[in-house]
């Protein structure tokens, strides 16, 4: 049975910090919040065991654990340890229950080497808003619950293979795209740093910083991917959340073009074209985020180099239309019926990578904001997307 409250271990010294914290779930919802308040890394490792109990049921289907606590909140520097050590010493005796950091340095090299020791997420106390901490909550709760029914269905898998052949055809495309896509980031990780663990003192500070990129951007590559399978599993089950805000869409849309722009080995012509007034839209920012990226993404893999890509934001009669449009390899007229399935590709994808999950994600974003959704395409002229979102929710998408 699901549980109807998230369990929270908070690991905090400082009392006005930890009073914070507190003050911003309870306003959230006190209903969906348990928070249990320790200030030392023992007494977090005390309680923690004390509150995972062995289950007692002899039958053969027993579950080896049942963890009262969903999460913790940990903050690096305690009474009792410091820095990485915190993370290390408390995820080495309780290694099942997600982490996610708090501290009050905003360094990304001690954010990448944190998450690389296991944590899921990583919040800097004084940019903290009630928003992001929700979300990494929740996201990191449900992280590790997507991790750990990997795991076990690996384990199930391996089992049944030995008495059957043949797997139901979802289970299959899963395994093999998760194997696939989690293989590729782990190995360079893996490389990355016995390179920098056999051969630190040879390197340059330039070569180190090298491969500490490549380790970042491997684990957002695997993180992105976790992002995704959770997305669609939560909005299978009906469980995906809205949180609507204020958005000024043409800073949102500048914004995505910058990221875009500055990102390494960019070699297209990003160009942005609004009308209307676009300033005072109400959605769900980070949906957004999903919707424009994806299909941004998609057209800088599938475009040539120097090509132009066009994002065309018009608002009008309280809709927002976003039109992105490249000059790519088009989709197959054979393909079109299929290109918003679970792990379908294209068959002129030929060796370029993805896990077919995009369009997939991006159509699950546009329904729930109760928008619209067309692709027009043409095969070596390139593909156009046209997403007709409303400019503010309705009273019953606030409420899902």
């Amino acid at each position: 049975m699901e549980k109807s409250k998230i369990h929270i271990l908070l690991v905090e010294d400082t009392p006005t910090d930890a009073m914070l914290i507190s003050r911003v779930l309870l306003r959230a919802n006190p209903s969906d919040w348990e928070i249990t308040h320790v200030r030392c890394l023992s007494e977090a490792i005390d309680i923690s065991r004390e509150n995972t109990r062995q289950n007692t049921d002899n039958s053969q289907n027993q579950s080896p654990k049942q963890r009262l606590f969903d999460i913790v909140l940990l903050d690096l520097h305690l009474p009792d340890s410091t820095g990485l050590d915190t993370v290390k010493k408390y995820l080495a005796a309780i290694p099942n229950i997600s982490v996610v950091v708090l501290t009050g340095l905003d360094d990304e090299d001690l954010a990448l080497q944190a998450m690389t020791e296991g944590a899921q997420d990583y919040l800097v106390k004084d940019q903290i808003t009630v928003q992001r901490l929700l979300r990494a909550i929740r996201y990191a709760v449900e992280r590790g619950e997507i991790l750990n029914k990997l795991r076990e269905s690996e384990e199930r898998s391996r089992q049944a293979l030995v008495k059957e052949q043949e797997l139901n055809k979802i289970k299959s495309n899963l395994v093999a795209m998760a194997s696939h896509e989690f293989r590729t980031p782990m190995t360079t990780i893996r490389t990355a740093i016995e390179i920098l663990e056999y051969n630190n003192d040879k390197l340059t500070n330039e070569r180190r910083a090298k491969y500490f990129s490549r380790i970042q951007k491997a684990i957002n590559q695997t993180l992105q991917l976790l992002d995704e399978i959770l997305f669609l599993s939560r909005t299978e089950a009906s469980k995906t959340e809205m949180y609507p805000t204020a958005l000024n869409l043409e800073n949102f849309c500048h914004e995505l073009i910058e990221i875009f722009q500055v990102s390494p080995g960019n070699q297209h012509n990003l160009i942005f074209n609004i009308q209307g007034e676009c300033t005072n839209a109400e959605m769900d920012e980070e949906l957004l985020n999903c919707i424009l990226t994806n299909l941004f993404s998609n057209a800088i893999k599938y475009s040539p180099p120097q090509s132009n890509i066009l994002l065309n934001l018009t608002c009008q009669n309280d809709i927002a239309t976003f039109i992105v449009q490249d000059e790519g390899r088009g989709i197959p007229i054979s393909d079109r019926p299929h290109i918003f399935d679970t792990f379908y590709r294209a068959s002129n994808v030929g060796t370029t990578q993805g896990t077919g999950l995009g369009l997939a994600i991006v159509k699950k974003c546009v329904d729930l904001h109760e928008g619209e959704i067309q692709i027009e395409s043409q095969e070596n002229v390139g593909t156009k997307v046209t997403v007709n979102l409303p400019l503010r929710l309705s009273n019953q998408l606030r409420s899902i």
